[in-house]
């Protein structure tokens, strides 16, 4: 992939430096809930929240209140389901195309019609700017868009994939106007134009959003049924900043990601007129390796750090009862999950790392740094890396570093390769195990790696697309999976829960967070449910 950058002054206009109103809002009334995702445009990454770039749950979380895509997942999931389609299907045995007919008289938010045309341009356009951030890959088997009239779209695949339904409920296929979109370059800073049921005004500090106020756009027509007329989304620096302004009223809940210490607080002793309520949750948790490193390029190298990793005792010192440990990228929850890396390395074992490594005739102790994001997945995670670090240098195998910055820094960087070693945490865009192998072993995929299985790029994963049955392909999901537990170009650690706490006059809290980690902040009002 190419990566697009911006000069920091290009982008200077849009970043005022004191807090500014983006068209002023009144927030009398609204539902305010916290959120410790931090929104920024830098020199890096000019766009955060246009669909050709924006990859992260922070972001998508804005997008899905805003632009409105073909179909969703519905609440408490399941198979996705016509939003702004009026119906969709495939029209063909093998799953290589599928129709759309768009609900009749759709607007943008400014009035202007939805057509076909509209979600050509969109679908394309995400094609055509290929950003670095991945998330072209979800379309990438699209071969041709085709219009007919206003309202109909046909999609024709290269290849068979049962999971496509699931990518056109994603942010990347959000319906954009041509007006407003440039149909081969990113729209720089924070504005939002679409016909999802929210219309969005934003306050800035800097270069980030520190407010976004999600007011009910009275054009909306789609599958989602509001229970407010507005949502204020308040960023805070971390989760005990966070909790504060709960309990001080200032916020009405708060979500990702609230801290083990909140969690356990809570549980053991509740805090009157505040409830805790846990939703399923289907985040992972790894390292990931640059194959192409001196340092970690032997892959017993990689496997040695595999035989090591005790994944329950970094669960007990950090996460607790939030987490579990898991051997392979498929959750345990999902269809197709398995086992792979306790299948082939056991209980941890310095004596069966160190054999590896002698095998491979590695000089020990093997230099590594472990690199994570200071600001992206919560307070535990300098925590982890640390007991990361001390669990590899405790073998003697490893003289192990970590080293730790903000997302803003940290993922551009590992985008170009400068890590060896980084962790990372996974939402999936979609229930499916599809989600949890392409994203990392696909072609154009997130990582951006240079590690490249042909077998499971070119055979397997096309493969396991072809099954409308998802439990029919949990064989291949099988084979695929030992292949990453024998050449790790990942290293899955644990599989975490999800919580919000809210005050007791809200509704819909149970809701309003999926097992993707995607806010639905139209499911939340007041009162009695």
């Amino acid at each position: 992939m190419n990566r697009k950058t911006l000069a920091l002054p290009a982008i200077a206009g849009l970043l005022a430096p004191l807090l500014v109103a983006c068209g002023g809002s009144d927030e009398s009334g609204a539902i305010v809930v916290g959120t410790t995702d931090q929104f920024l445009a830098t020199a890096e990454a000019p766009a955060p929240l246009d669909p050709a770039f924006a990859y992260d749950t922070g972001a998508w979380n804005i997008l899905r209140q805003t632009v409105q895509t073909l179909m969703h997942v519905p609440r408490g999931g399941g198979e996705p389901v016509p939003e702004a389609a009026e119906s969709c299907r495939f029209s063909d045995r093998l799953s290589e195309s599928y129709r759309c007919k768009l609900r009749e008289g759709l607007t943008f938010a400014d009035g202007t019609p939805v057509t076909a045309a509209d979600v050509k341009f969109s679908v394309e356009r995400v094609l055509a700017i290929k950003s670095d951030n991945g998330t072209a890959a979800l379309l990438a088997n699209i071969d041709t868009v085709e219009t007919n009239g206003e309202r109909e779209i046909v999609f024709h695949l290269k290849t068979p994939d049962a999971t496509f339904p699931y990518k056109l409920s994603t942010p990347v296929a959000g319906i954009l106007s041509k007006d407003k979109y440039g149909s081969k370059e990113l729209r720089a800073g924070f504005e939002v134009d679409g016909s999802g049921p929210y219309t969005m005004k934003t306050e800035l500090q800097g270069e980030k959003i520190v407010k976004a106020v999600f007011t009910k756009n009275p054009k909306y027509k789609g599958d989602i049924t509001l229970r407010n007329d507005k949502v204020e989304l308040r960023s805070f620096a971390d989760a005990d900043a966070m909790g504060k302004a709960l309990e001080n009223r200032d916020i009405d809940m708060m979500t990702r990601s609230m801290s083990l210490d909140q969690v356990k607080d809570l549980t053991e002793k509740p805090k009157e007129g505040i409830d805790l309520t846990e939703v399923p949750g289907l985040e992972i948790r790894y390292l990931a390796f640059n194959t192409a490193d001196p340092s970690v390029k032997d892959k017993a190298v990689r496997q040695a750090m595999a035989a090591v990793v005790d994944r329950g005792a970094l669960i007990n010192t950090v996460y607790g009862t939030t987490a579990q440990p898991l051997y392979s990228l498929i959750p345990s929850s999902v269809t197709g999950h398995s086992t792979a890396f306790f299948d082939s390395y056991g209980e941890p074992s310095t004596k069966k790392a160190a054999g590896i490594l002698s095998k491979a005739g590695i000089k020990k102790p093997v230099k590594v740094t472990l690199h994570y994001t200071t600001d992206h997945y919560g307070s535990g995670t300098q925590k982890e890396f640390e007991a990361l670090r001390d669990q590899l240098n405790a073998t003697g195998l490893f003289d192990a570093t970590v080293q730790g910055s903000e997302w803003s820094t940290f993922r551009p960087a590992q985008k170009r390769g400068d890590y060896a070693v980084y962790g990372l945490g996974w939402f999936p865009d979609f229930p499916d195990p599809d989600n949890y192998v392409a994203p990392f072993l696909d072609a154009d995929n997130f990582l951006n790696t240079p590690y490249v299985n042909e077998s499971v790029r070119d055979q397997l994963i096309p493969q396991s697309r072809r099954s409308a049955d998802r439990n029919a392909a949990s064989s291949v999901f099988g084979q695929i999976q030992k292949i990453v537990a024998k050449d790790v170009p990942v290293l899955p650690l644990w599989q975490g829960k999800q919580y919000v706490a809210a005050r007791d006059d809200l509704t819909g809290v149970e809701w309003a967070l999926n097992t993707s980690s995607d806010l639905l902040l139209w499911e939340l009002g007041r009162g009695t449910a």
